[in-house]
């Protein structure tokens, strides 16, 4: 998928959220039929419309937005819960773990980097997880350099168990559509199948925030509750109780699976506040308001960066204004780059294991799907340069690096790439023999080895200069 998706304000998914408990909330009889179902109408990961039940058949499962609470909560006032519950260390099974710990609001809602406390934790040492994992980075692939920096986190019920990705930022994701294998792009050609996009994660496997929001809290290598009754007793036990019996009334905490829908509907809700998740207030943006004035080689990095025969970024990452909204910097595809093997990833050292993104092996509905085997979803790049880990498996730690790996990945493998026994470069280590066919070969990649790279170093360092300009907090002169 290529296309160029537009953001709205992120506040109309919050409208939708309130809106959706407020209807669901009232009593029988007081809305008319469907009232409320544009929100909840097609929940559930089998996308089943929710409908009618004849006398002596199973209910359905209850939409997410169906919560049946007492009270309308406000925005206001899930948003300001939301941001407490995220984090709050005491919903994990090590009371250690919180969102924040690995999303951390000082980073861009990304991973912390190495050496820094995360926000929440509580006592010295063990570090915290996302969909990750790790081991201090001793570099990957045949020239890569070591790296202080962990390429994924730890946690799960001791603290210490690995995952299997580098964390990715929570910012710019509210207007990630659910995942489809094919996408038509109704605002260009809806005639091109533009291929799968979408979904929440790295392997788009959540549909919305509330089901990414649900995978750490039960995934054993993150917050590892055992179940949504556990999450729920650690929910009635927190310092949220109170608020939370205050916005949705006296009975949210009676029953797990409604305190569960309220714990998640409030961390959705918190994640679609837009001063805190997706403000636009970078250099970038404000050179688009024309407020500001890039200087001589952010204009040739942002030239290098659209340019179809030199960077080509724009075709996965759109720079541009669309019909009025601001780009997200993705077009929420997938794709193949073949990102060298990280050897720091604990996983890793088993040499018949592979992350293959959509098709396995934390996604399983696309097993069978070859063709996608190593694509993962295409990240924003907003505050990309506030990052210190970069791919999917974190092992690149240099903004340079990563413009420079595109450049030069297939004109000077040896690289990036170990070598065998043979001394041949291994290129494309991280992903079974049967499987490189898949690799994005569209420029800037291609060329032979040793042939000269679509981006001079001059190129690479304006490139740089102009990622910079997306960092959020810029302040006018």
């Amino acid at each position: 998928m290529r296309g160029h998706r537009a953001t709205g304000p992120s506040w109309r998914v919050v409208a939708t959220v309130i809106g959706a408990v407020w209807a669901a909330s009232m009593p029988a009889g007081a809305r008319q039929d469907g009232a409320g179902s544009e929100g909840a109408g097609s929940e559930g990961a089998a996308g089943t419309r929710r409908g009618a039940v004849s006398a002596g058949s199973a209910a359905p499962e209850m939409p997410f937005y169906a919560g049946g609470f007492e009270k309308v909560p406000s925005a206001a006032a899930v948003t300001a819960i939301g941001r407490t519950l995220f984090s709050d260390p005491s919903l994990s099974a090590s009371g250690r773990t919180s969102c924040a710990s690995c999303h951390d609001p000082r980073e861009a809602f990304g991973p912390p980097h190495a050496g820094a406390r995360p926000p929440g934790l509580k006592g010295a040492g063990g570090a915290v997880a996302d969909a990750g994992a790790g081991a201090a980075d001793a570099g990957a692939g045949g020239g890569l350099a070591a790296s202080a920096e962990t390429p994924v986190q730890r946690a799960g019920a001791d603290g210490r168990q690995p995952g299997v990705r580098a964390v990715p930022t929570l910012m710019y994701a509210q207007g990630v559509p659910p995942f489809t294998e094919h996408y038509f792009d109704d605002e260009d050609d809806d005639g091109i199948d533009q291929g799968p996009a979408g979904g929440r994660t790295w392997d788009g496997r959540a549909a919305s925030a509330h089901e990414q929001a649900r995978l750490p809290l039960l995934s054993p290598f993150e917050m590892a509750n055992a179940d949504e009754n556990a999450v729920a007793a650690r929910v009635r036990a927190s310092r949220s109780a109170a608020a939370l019996r205050a916005a949705f009334g006296a009975s949210v905490l009676t029953d797990p699976a409604r305190t569960f829908r309220a714990l998640l509907m409030s961390l959705e809700t918190y994640q679609e506040s837009p001063d805190e998740f997706a403000p636009y207030s970078s250099k970038y943006d404000a050179w688009l308001r024309h407020e500001a004035t890039l200087s001589a080689n952010e204009l040739r990095g942002l030239a290098a960066f659209d340019d179809p025969e030199r960077g080509n970024c724009a075709r996965c990452h759109p720079s541009a204004l669309r019909h009025g909204a601001f780009p997200a910097f993705t077009d929420y595809g997938y794709a193949a780059i073949g990102a060298p093997r990280n050897a720091a990833i604990p996983a890793n050292r088993d040499p018949h294991w592979f992350d293959l993104g959509l098709c396995g092996p934390l996604r399983t509905d696309l097993a069978g799907r070859r063709g996608y085997c190593g694509m993962f979803r295409t990240p924003t790049l907003r505050n990309v340069a506030t990052r210190r880990v970069f791919f999917h498996n974190g092992v690149l730690h240099r903004l340079e690096d990563v413009v420079r790996f595109y450049a030069e990945r297939d004109t000077e493998p040896e690289r990036w790439y170990p070598r065998g026994k043979d001394g041949a470069v291994i290129a494309f280590d991280d992903l079974p023999g049967e499987y490189r066919g898949n690799v994005d070969v569209q420029i800037p990649f291609g060329g032979r080895p040793g042939s000269a790279p679509r981006l001079s170093e001059a190129d690479i360092e304006d490139v740089v200069a102009f990622l910079r300009t997306l960092t959020d907090g810029y302040r006018l002169p």
